[in-house]
């Protein structure tokens, strides 16, 4: 029988030779086999099984040099770090933000002593993490996004950039870690996975919630949830304890005339066409309806209006003014659903705010303001959601936000790095007798059956 040859072409694998493996289709184009890159793994394995004869010319490592690291973990990140070696060195750890997710995969790339990749969202991210595995490991780290393009063993690289150069580099890594991993179903940012050879997978999260996208997706991208703890879990010894206080507001009259004005004419639309959104399945239909039905892109847009008024109330910002007057002593993280509101509080409180539309190099100063005192307070719309280390944090003030879980406890996860006698606490704002008390349940009722 001839030999199989495997060799890695531009994200994906060739398979030469009289063979035949699973998951693998005939290119014509090649007169070869060929497979998605991420079954590189299970494919090597089937040869093995089989007694196949190969050749594996797939990965070209970088060098290595050996990995030390003086981290010491904790009782549950070595649970966290066994369960994911006894799952075959695959699989997702879901921690509570603060709870040390980053430290147990520094200790996953000493333990696997290869190249390893790590993908982050955002480039605060690429930087906190470049600056801790610098520290640990002592070696050069190369860097991928904001224009960087350092490949090097041990590599950061936003999900952005990774997803743009899988092709080149698919095959220079043999451990890959996806933080933040509910990302990485995402239509496009999937591509990276499946383009990426490293037989050795782990996936960090605080927020892995139970979505079909997740479910059907992850176990085969990096394999599934091998250990999970949540906020309560580790909450008094190793994360700050902390109150969830829900303030509930009166709508200005004539916000409230404008709110039910467009609301009715959301609702009227809905029960006309007999519509029930009970899913986020059923209003993404709504939403495509949208695009060829006028009156259903106008109840739409009536929705958004009053959503709008509900988020962004005169009388909210009134609340928020008495507990910035009542709280001195605490370091302040005021979040938003949009933008403008940012801008508003800004403007009427004199505080520094962070969107989207901040410079890399502003960002910077601002956050480093907060934390040394200079700045008691700041205002973000969701850029600051996840994965920004403010341990000095103390409060947090929701005015608006979704009814995403996710959301909140990344919110919450900002306030709770343990520091000595800080008692935490998240204050949402809530729009009384409007569709944002609905909301505000929701995401708290997930919260409590995640924990």
């Amino acid at each position: 029988m001839q030999q199989a040859i495997l060799t890695f072409d531009k994200g994906s694998l060739l398979i030469t030779g009289d063979v035949r493996v699973p998951q693998a289709t005939w290119d014509d184009r090649t007169r070869a086999s060929r497979s998605q890159a991420y079954l590189y793994r299970e494919i090597l394995e089937f040869l093995e099984r089989s007694n196949l004869p190969f050749v594996d010319k797939v990965q070209d490592l970088i060098p290595c040099p050996p990995l030390k690291s003086r981290i010491r973990l904790r009782s549950y990140q070595v649970e966290a770090l066994e369960a994911w070696k006894n799952s075959g060195r695959r699989g997702v750890i879901v921690l509570p933000t603060g709870a040390g997710k980053t430290v147990v995969a520094i200790k996953a790339i000493q333990v696997t002593g290869q190249p390893s990749i790590i993908i982050v969202p955002t480039l605060d991210l690429v930087e906190q993490w470049r600056q801790q595995l610098e520290k640990e490991f002592e070696v050069e780290i190369g860097t991928y996004g904001g224009g960087d393009q350092v490949l090097r063993s041990i590599t950061v690289s936003t999900y952005d950039s990774a997803y743009l150069r899988a092709a080149e580099i698919g095959n220079r890594f043999d451990f890959i870690i996806f933080d933040e991993v509910h990302h990485l179903p995402a239509e496009g940012y999937r591509q990276i996975a499946e383009m990426f050879t490293a037989p050795y997978r782990m996936g960090l999260t605080a927020t892995y919630e139970r979505e079909d996208t997740l479910h059907k997706e992850l176990p085969k991208l990096t394999g599934g949830v091998v250990f999970r703890l949540g906020t309560n879990d580790l909450t008094g010894e190793y994360l700050s304890e902390y109150t969830l206080q829900r303030i509930t507001i009166d709508l200005k009259d004539d916000e409230r005339l404008e709110y039910e004005r467009h609301y009715k004419g959301y609702r009227r639309f809905l029960s006309k066409k007999r519509i029930r959104l009970r899913t986020p399945r059923d209003f993404q239909r709504f939403i495509m309806r949208t695009g060829w039905d006028k009156d259903a892109r106008a109840a739409l847009l009536s929705r958004n209006k009053a959503l709008a008024i509900a988020f962004n109330s005169e009388t909210k910002i009134d609340e928020l003014e008495k507990i910035l007057g009542s709280s001195p002593g605490d370091r302040i993280l005021i979040f938003t659903q949009h933008n403008d509101l940012v801008y508003r509080i800004s403007r009427r409180f004199l505080l520094p705010y962070i969107t989207h539309t901040t410079g890399k190099t502003e960002r910077a100063e601002v956050l480093s303001r907060f934390k040394d005192g200079t700045f008691r307070a700041l205002v973000t719309s969701k850029v600051l959601d996840e994965g920004v280390d403010v341990p000095e944090a103390s409060l947090g003030v929701v005015l608006s936000g979704t009814g995403s879980s996710r959301e909140f406890i990344q919110r919450l996860g900002r306030l709770l790095r343990k520091v000595e006698g800080k008692q935490a606490r998240l204050i949402e704002i809530v729009s009384g007798a409007t569709s944002e008390t609905k909301t505000s349940v929701r995401r708290k009722r997930t919260l409590e059956q995640t924990n």
